[in-house]
């Protein structure tokens, strides 16, 4: 579009300089023209009246002198009764062109070698018509047009070059917006969401600058909805299933409860894949903007009521602490729950019946971290187990409880680490930032501090006893 609009202003400025040059070089052709002939006509006027009053020769020839034009001046006199015909000077007009003059009694212009002569009739006293021949070299007719054609072509020159520059800087005001619109959708494109245009530019650009920014803000609002789908989805049909299967648990043996164990494990697994390949096509995590989140108190309190009447029908002891007040975090309620009930899906699927478990809520000044712990066999190597929740997957466990887990925490700046409990099982620690541009300092094993030195929020060893 730049380019476009240089070369249509070139071409247009191109036409109007040559449409007002052309003409106005041949207009100051046809001045230095007349400048030339008036002069000649002056000189011409100088020896009239001497021709009006006398022929002779000798004080001609002083006139023509006195003129100080004797050298391209000719005068030549017919011949009247006595007086022979007198001509001064070089003649250098043809002789019918002198007498087609005398005849006609008008001045005219003849062209000879080196210029053009001016022939001017002058009435004699004797009633005859002399003519006052002027020499008109073509230097003088051409003297100072190839300089005022020079300045003429070089003020048609800079109007061109001024134009051009002209219409490169608007250019650059009418395309820029234009990169920046192409260099937004490409960034949205490629999934990162906080691009935005400057509604800047002509009007029609800013139209269109406010209509990619409403584009995005209904991507990101879409891609926000499709998370809590996710996650609901997580909520709503993986701890159903976890109930079913510990229920399926406790058929006994025989073909029937084999084939029904077979078939909820079948529909887990399903239920695995079907929620894996939504979280995996989401393009990109959106955080929750301000204000948004919830209470991790309640929802904690809320989670905790349907897995403990689980707890109760298996002889698992419970505890709960931190849920006493209100505690906000940066957070979708859905996601809380979704992460939550993952955590606590697998403590019921990987330990015994009678496994004890815990979750402990923390609030800090800039971090709440969420414990959730059992005394189980505990987790042999928990780097693996974090790389299955990255999505490598394994046998016997799809690492899907994780991964909710983990990006949930990342959302938000923070992590997700793996320890022993003083349960002696193990301990997943949810480490969530109040803001996300604050800078935390992590003590060993997953230890978390505050930025006051020396006062720990909370630790992977802290002692705790189930009621």
């Amino acid at each position: 579009m730049r380019w476009a609009l240089v070369k249509v202003c070139l071409a247009v400025t191109t036409m109007v300089v040559v449409a007002f040059a052309v003409p106005l070089g041949l207009v100051i052709r046809e001045m230095a023209r007349d400048r030339a002939f008036s002069n000649a006509e002056r000189e011409a006027a100088a020896v009239a009246p001497a021709l009006s009053i006398t022929t002779d020769r000798d004080q001609l020839e002083r006139v023509v002198a006195s003129a100080g034009s004797d050298a391209g001046m000719a005068v030549h006199i017919p011949a009247s009764g006595d007086a022979a015909a007198v001509d001064l000077g070089r003649q250098r007009a043809a002789a019918e062109d002198i007498a087609t003059v005398r005849r006609l009694g008008r001045a005219s212009t003849a062209e000879v070698a080196g210029g053009s002569t001016l022939l001017q009739p002058v009435a004699l006293s004797s009633g005859e018509i002399a003519v006052v021949e002027v020499y008109v070299p073509e230097a003088e007719v051409t003297n100072g047009l190839t300089t005022a054609w020079a300045v003429l072509a070089g003020v048609g020159l800079a109007l061109i070059v001024g134009s051009v520059a002209v219409a490169d800087r608007l250019g650059v005001r009418m395309v820029r917006p234009a990169q920046r619109l192409v260099e937004g959708a490409h960034e949205l494109g490629e999934g990162k969401l906080g691009a935005r245009v400057p509604e800047e530019g002509p009007n029609e650009l800013r139209l269109a600058a406010v209509a990619f920014n409403s584009m995005a803000d209904q991507v990101v609002q879409l891609l926000a909805n499709e998370r809590e789908l996710a996650a609901d989805l997580s909520h709503r049909l993986r701890t159903p299933l976890t109930v079913l299967r510990l229920n399926a648990a406790s058929l006994g043996d025989g073909p029937a409860a084999e084939q029904t164990r077979a078939a909820v494990a079948q529909l887990e697994r399903e239920v695995d894949t079907i929620i894996r390949t939504a979280r995996e096509a989401k393009p990109q995590t959106v955080a929750a903007g301000p204000g948004a989140g919830c209470d991790a108190a309640e929802v904690v309190r809320e989670r905790m009521a349907f897995w403990s009447a689980l707890a109760e029908d298996e002889g698992r002891k419970v505890r709960v602490a931190g849920v006493d007040r209100p505690v906000r975090i940066p957070v979708a309620r859905a996601d809380l729950a979704a992460a939550l009930d993952a955590l606590l899906g697998n403590v019921f699927r990987h330990t015994a019946e009678g496994t004890a478990f815990a979750v402990d809520v923390h609030n800090g000044e800039d971090a709440v971290i969420v414990l959730v712990s059992d005394a189980g066999p505990g987790i042999s190597d928990p780097e693996a187990a974090m790389a299955r929740g990255r999505g490598s997957g394994s046998a016997g466990s799809t690492g899907l409880g994780l991964d909710i887990v983990r990006q949930l925490a990342e959302s938000t700046g923070g992590d997700v680490r793996i320890g022993s409990s003083v349960l002696g099982g193990t301990e997943v620690r949810i480490w969530i930032q109040l803001d996300a541009r604050a800078p935390v300092r992590r003590g060993h094993r997953g230890s978390v501090r505050r930025r006051r030195p020396g006062r720990l929020v909370s630790t992977f060893n802290r002692p705790r006893s189930l009621p």
